[in-house]
């Protein structure tokens, strides 16, 4: 079995004070042709990186592949949710990582760990991916919050970069290592990024502030007697 890359021996575990976010061509165009899960989950997943990453005061790089072609434009929930994001114009490259000016953004951060989600899944996440863990970073990959053409072509990327020594995750699992507790004051903040990652949560929310409703109108009852 293969082991993670530029871990030394330790748990591949995210620190988010050595951690930087690149998310990289989630464009509305591309978005088009994912085919391994649905494009508003997608979504919801890449915007709530996002989030996570300001609540967690991570630097966030974004870049998008030729925007003024096909591919379209960034989904504009990634800056709505990340103000603080830097925008990395490129040249054409394919690989973000054979950009100058994205690899000194990357740099400038002073940050050795990365957790890096793109869409296409197989070029745009893994290919920078790859780059990073060859030139000694720690590399965390969003394999739900990327996407491509098909469950194959996601299955097969996941088994390369595996191979190459990148820790693959899902959002969820970022979230929770970053949130790393619930007690702390922006705990409502982070219940509200897990409603983007498994909507369905939502319903857990509403069932715990109706039962204090009905806790807290019982104690008046009581009281009240």
């Amino acid at each position: 079995m293969s082991q993670p890359a530029n871990f030394n021996g330790k748990r591949p575990a995210i620190d988010p004070a050595d951690t930087a976010m690149l998310l990289i061509d989630h464009q509305s165009g591309l978005f088009q042709t994912v085919g391994d899960m649905p494009m508003p989950e997608l979504r919801l997943r890449a915007a709530a990186l996002a989030k996570m990453a300001t609540l967690s005061k991570l630097p966030v790089i974004t870049t998008a592949s030729v925007p003024q072609g096909p591919n379209g434009p960034l989904i504009p929930e990634i800056h709505e949710n990340a103000p603080h994001a830097k925008y990395v114009a490129r040249k054409g490259e394919i690989n973000a990582w054979d950009n100058p000016d994205f690899v000194a953004a990357v740099e400038a951060t002073g940050r050795k760990t990365l957790i890096i989600a793109g869409t296409i899944t197989s070029v745009c996440m893994a290919f920078p991916a790859f780059s990073a863990v060859a030139e000694g970073y720690r590399v965390f990959a969003v394999v739900d919050a990327s996407g491509t053409y098909s469950k194959m072509a996601q299955e097969i990327t996941l088994a390369r970069v595996v191979q190459a020594g990148v820790v693959p995750m899902d959002t969820a699992a970022v979230a929770s290592e970053l949130q790393q507790t619930w007690h702390r004051d922006d705990a409502q903040q982070w219940a509200e990024v897990y409603t983007k990652i498994f909507p369905a949560y939502q319903l857990l929310i509403e069932s715990y502030m109706k039962a204090q409703d009905v806790q807290k109108n019982g104690e008046v009852l009581d009281s009240a007697r």
